[in-house]
């Protein structure tokens, strides 16, 4: 691991635990003095932000513009504040490292480390972040370490097994690459190799931290609960996909405790992350987050809003200031058991994307994906998925539950799909051997028609 990198991410992470004491009045002074040198940052360095800004620099956060995936990638170029950093060459840097598997722990030329969204809306985000941002990322999920209570120093390594994606512009693959050291020994797992490598990996590293998608995590439980897998991870870290009620059941009787959702994008690195009475935080102290309606207002505490603008308080290279993500998200209150003010994420209910719009009597109808959990989640053993086709669904289930067939599932799902209005669509239901995942690894659990962006 990169000597500096290493020294930035052990400072922060003592200099965050003194944050962890911080009443509210604290935090909210701390995100006004960092939301002022963003902006800053931002107007001084950005054409993009200056004129997307313009006539309102002195405005209230809340009265500023979105700013969209696709508008932030169309101007790249103006948007980041380093001159002469172009979109095109980052692109270049990310294929070559995809063309020869590259290592994505090492930074191109000297000074970035560069990411990729997934391609869900049409249109692929790129990331880029510098070497101070860079050990910032890699400090908040360190922190979700910390909160969980897993102790980690030179005296102790934390021995780390990641089964995600091993796509090099993915960031999970940088994280992992950039962490691999003495302190962090880690073991990074495609989740699409065979069941039977990942889980000899596995028995043979002993990992004393299991990281991992929820789609990926849930089939390797049942490993476990078959006697397959033999570990004994102190902690089980789900990420990047919604973790459901049954899957969650699943892994905490196979490993004795309930999994930690983390909750993380590649835009803004860690967003929030359970403490060890599983209430989930917002990192506060690093994004601001707003869960808005359709309209772009406000919603109250505790509400699901329709999306989510997030404004990144340690992005430099390239400021997101209310940049608009696709989940749906609900925040609380304060106030825990631990201690921390942070504010309580209450829910993360899925990505817009994972809402079908099937035909229905008068129209088409908005279909969320509980109706397919609610049906599935203990009807798969090692996973399930629903894609949407033109003219159908396709459910794949990875293993079937006893007492359960095929034509059982198909019965309630028409059910519960009638009783939400749904009229006129086959059901495809398929047994396989592992779900459908995309090019980064993921395996969305309902997934829709493409979108245009």
């Amino acid at each position: 691991m990169d000597i500096a990198l290493l020294s930035r991410l052990l400072g922060l992470r003592v200099a965050w635990r003194r944050r962890d004491r911080w009443d509210a009045g604290q935090i909210a002074g701390y995100q006004e003095q960092a939301l002022r040198e963003l902006r800053r940052v931002a107007y001084s360095g950005s054409e993009f932000y200056r004129r997307h800004h313009a006539g309102l620099l002195d405005a209230p956060l809340e009265q500023l513009p979105v700013v969209t995936k696709a508008e932030l990638m169309a101007k790249f170029d103006q948007a980041v504040t380093v001159p002469g950093l172009r979109l095109a060459d980052v692109e270049d840097h990310l294929h070559t490292l995809s063309e020869t598997g590259g290592d994505p722990g090492v930074p191109w030329k000297g000074r970035w480390w560069a990411a990729a969204t997934a391609d869900t809306t049409g249109r692929r985000g790129i990331f880029i972040w510098d070497r101070s941002e860079w050990g910032t990322v890699l400090a908040s999920y360190a922190r979700a370490n910390d909160w969980a209570g897993i102790s980690a120093g030179l005296s102790r390594p934390l021995k780390v097994a990641v089964v995600s994606s091993r796509v090099p512009t993915h960031q999970s693959a940088v994280v992992g690459a950039s962490l691999r050291s003495r302190l962090v020994p880690t073991l990074r797992l495609d989740v699409t190799a065979p069941m039977k490598e990942t889980v000899a990996a596995l028995n043979d590293f002993q990992p004393r931290s299991l990281v991992g998608y929820a789609s990926a995590l849930r089939p390797l439980a049942a490993e476990q609960r078959a006697g397959r897998l033999a570990i004994a991870p102190e902690a089980v870290m789900s990420a990047s996909e919604v973790l459901s009620a049954q899957a969650a059941a699943e892994m905490e009787a196979a490993w004795g405790s309930r999994p930690f959702d983390v909750y993380a994008a590649t835009e803004t690195a860690g967003i929030a992350s359970p403490c060890s009475y599983r209430n989930s935080h917002v990192y506060e102290d690093l994004v601001i987050v707003e869960p808005v309606d359709q309209a772009g207002g406000p919603v109250p505490l505790g509400t699901v809003g329709t999306r989510l603008l997030v404004t990144v308080l340690f992005s430099r290279t390239l400021p997101l200031i209310r940049y608009e993500m696709s989940d749906r998200v609900a925040i609380g209150g304060q106030g825990c058991p631990c201690g921390r003010s942070f504010a309580l994420l209450k829910t993360v209910e899925g990505r817009v994307e994972d809402v079908l719009l099937l035909p229905g009597r008068e129209g088409p109808v908005s279909v969320h994906p509980n109706v397919f959990h609610n049906v599935l989640d203990e009807a798969a053993v090692a996973g399930w998925q629903v894609i949407q086709e033109p003219s159908a669904l396709r459910v794949l289930l990875a293993g079937m539950a006893k007492d359960v067939s095929a034509d059982r599932i198909r019965s309630e799902l028409a059910a519960a799909l009638a009783s939400s209005g749904v009229v006129g669509t086959q059901l495809d239901i398929r047994l396989v051997e592992s779900v459908e995942r995309t090019a980064l690894g993921k395996a969305p659990l309902v997934r829709g028609l493409p979108r245009k962006s």
